[in-house]
């Protein structure tokens, strides 16, 4: 058996346009007629410039091979061109393309990928939401749920009704690229007024969970987090930025809030240097980013030698969805899985059979492989025209909040 074909969509998400912008899928084919699909996260460039990339890693290493080859595959593209060291575009391709090869295998064999990763561990996968606004467009409009905790805490006892027993939220001010900064008092006290509300809404029925995104010095965020620690998050995510794993590290020593961090890290040897300095104890690998599959088991039994654990981040479509529940499932170190609500409008829509999820929880599927199938009619009818990026920092300082 040989990959034979490609094919790739770039696809619009449309309102409310939760999980981002777009979505970039890809298609392998095998000569028997057996067909992967995967997934590619990337922001760093516009995504029909990533198809581009796509269709040239496909072209020179994925083109003719035999899909079960999976590990020669990844070194080979991991190490193309003299680099042999993590890029985040490069691995976004490639997980993308890793991904569909082990859709194609888990077909071939006819198994569910996690039972070829170690087997199910996992009956059910407790999973979280971000409060998403119930109206309006997240790009577009200003919702009140993120600047106003009392709309938060409202938004978050109706997730806490529907099942879920955690929530995720981010009233810390903008992210930019002249990151890291001190927050401001005003910030502060929202922060602290957000974790106050929630917590009086959901009582012990559900965990906090706090999000940032890289927006702070190590000073500031333990400023901030001796603020939320009466509060009980579960975990504190991203503190710090990324490149200086030492710096987030203190942030860890500083406060009794866990440390969660991973969604914009990439290969195990990012996530290798995280868990050698203690920077984090929850690891949010994002499967379209992070090298694919069989990277993330990798990361996540390195995180398990350090007592950590593994939830996987999705701000993206479906299909990465599905591949962050096939490593859940097989993980002994999982510890919550993120859902884009229940799985419902577009990211039902645009499977042909959505993710079942039930009470809070995301039921692994038994069909073989990634276990969803793209609904390829309505990715055609859903070409995303723009030239945003999926993700874009405020571009300059902020000094105000």
């Amino acid at each position: 058996m040989k990959v034979t074909e490609l094919k790739t969509f770039v696809v619009g998400n449309p309102p409310p346009m939760f999980g981002g912008r777009y979505f970039i899928f890809l298609k392998l084919v095998t000569d028997n007629g057996i067909e992967g699909v995967g997934e590619v996260y990337n922001a760093t460039f516009m995504p029909h410039t990533i198809e581009k990339m796509i269709e040239d890693v496909f072209e020179m290493h994925v083109e003719g091979s035999d899909p079960f080859r999976i590990e020669t595959l990844w070194r080979n593209v991991y190490g193309r061109g003299y680099s042999l060291r993590p890029d985040i575009t490069l691995m976004g391709v490639l997980s993308g393309l890793e991904m569909a090869l082990w859709d194609i295998v888990g077909k071939a064999v006819e198994k569910p990928i996690y039972e070829l990763l170690g087997g199910k561990v996992h009956e059910k996968l407790r999973s979280y939401t971000y409060l998403y606004p119930e109206t309006g467009n997240v790009y577009e409009d200003d919702p009140a749920v993120y600047r106003d905790p009392d709309v938060a805490a409202e938004a978050a006892a109706r997730c806490v009704a529907r099942g879920f027993t955690a929530v995720k939220f981010d009233p810390a001010g903008p992210y930019t690229t002249f990151d890291p900064r001190q927050p401001s008092l005003e910030r502060m006290d929202l922060s602290e007024a957000f974790c106050h509300a929630l917590r009086e809404a959901v009582g012990s029925d559900a965990d906090l969970l706090f999000g940032t995104h890289g927006q702070f010095t190590t000073s500031g965020a333990i400023r901030l987090a001796r603020r939320l620690e009466k509060y009980d998050p579960l975990w504190f995510e991203e503190p710090t930025p990324p490149e200086v794993p030492e710096e987030m590290a203190r942030v860890a020593r500083q406060t009794t809030i866990p440390i969660a961090t991973g969604e914009r890290l990439t290969t195990k040897y990012e996530f290798s240097r995280v868990l050698e300095c203690q920077a984090a104890s929850i690891i949010q690998m994002a499967l379209g980013r992070v090298g694919g599959l069989l990277e993330a088991k990798k990361i996540a039994s390195l995180a398990e030698t350090h007592y950590a654990q593994i939830a996987p981040h999705l701000y993206c479509g479906p299909i990465e969805g599905a591949a962050n529940v096939q490593i859940s499932a097989c993980t002994p170190n999982f510890l919550i899985l993120e859902s884009i609500q229940t799985w419902g409008g577009f990211h039902a829509e645009i499977l042909k059979k959505p993710m079942q999820w039930e009470d809070g929880y995301v039921i692994p599927p038994t069909a073989p492989g990634l276990g969803v199938e793209l609904n390829e009619d309505v990715a055609n009818d859903h070409p995303y025209t723009g030239k945003e990026l999926h993700l874009e920092p405020h571009p300059g300082p902020v000094t105000m909040d």
